[in-house]
């Protein structure tokens, strides 16, 4: 008899520990790779990107390579989507769950959906469990190349209405900062959710910053 989601979820949660318990080893020398890499760059942190001119001297070096032997950047980015669509449809055969993946190239990385069905176990309350898997799935997108992977995982469109939502909080809060003249800390979110807020203050014609440590890290709008 096929379990229910309820059934399934203490299943997922249990494979998820199981997944990082093996990947102890490549986590330490992930992490290691992220943190030097994002030196210098609080707004990359925040998003777990390098800056833009990183992206841009990656592109270069692409359009260098002229003779064939290393793979587009374009390639590059849909292997690590195949190797995590890979990963991620084991985890889900493992965990009994059911679930469609969607790969796409969004700017400078690679993105999955897990799509299809209600897998609000495999996101969490506030996204914690879905944060948790993509790292997951960057480590074994790591494994498999040797390259840090800026991979973004979406599941059941979370991620997608997340930040709707916090572009509607920060044009409340630009217009608020605006009227008042005065800086507004907001509650404390995932770098996912920061950049959102990062992003939608400067295109509103603010600047913000990042302050506090995790789980308490938050971001700051300060008047122009």
């Amino acid at each position: 008899m096929r379990p229910s989601e309820t059934d399934a979820a203490p299943e997922a949660e249990q494979t998820l520990e199981t997944e990082a318990q093996e990947t102890e080893a490549q986590e330490t020398e992930a992490v290691d790779a992220v943190d030097e890499a994002a030196e210098g760059s609080e707004h990359a942190d925040d998003a777990d990107d390098s800056d833009d001119a990183d992206d841009s001297d990656d592109a270069d070096t692409d359009d260098d390579d002229t003779d064939g032997s290393k793979p587009s950047r374009l390639e590059q980015l849909e292997q690590e989507g195949d190797i995590a669509a890979d990963y991620l449809e084991e985890l889900l055969d493992i965990a009994d769950l059911d679930g469609d993946l969607d790969m796409d190239v969004e700017g400078d990385r690679a993105a999955v959906s897990i799509v299809g069905a209600d897998l609000s176990q495999l996101v969490g309350d506030r996204g914690e469990v879905l944060e948790a898997l993509q790292e997951l799935t960057r480590l074994a997108v790591y494994r498999e190349t040797g390259e840090r992977s800026r991979l973004m995982l979406d599941i059941s469109g979370f991620r997608a209405e997340k930040r709707v939502e916090l572009e509607r909080l920060a044009e409340q809060t630009v217009a608020r900062v605006k009227a008042d003249g005065a800086p507004v800390s907001l509650e404390p979110m995932s770098p996912f959710e920061r950049k959102v807020v990062h992003d939608a203050v400067a295109a509103a014609g603010l600047t913000s910053e990042s302050e506090g440590v995790e789980p308490r890290r938050h971001v700051v709008v300060l008047p122009a």
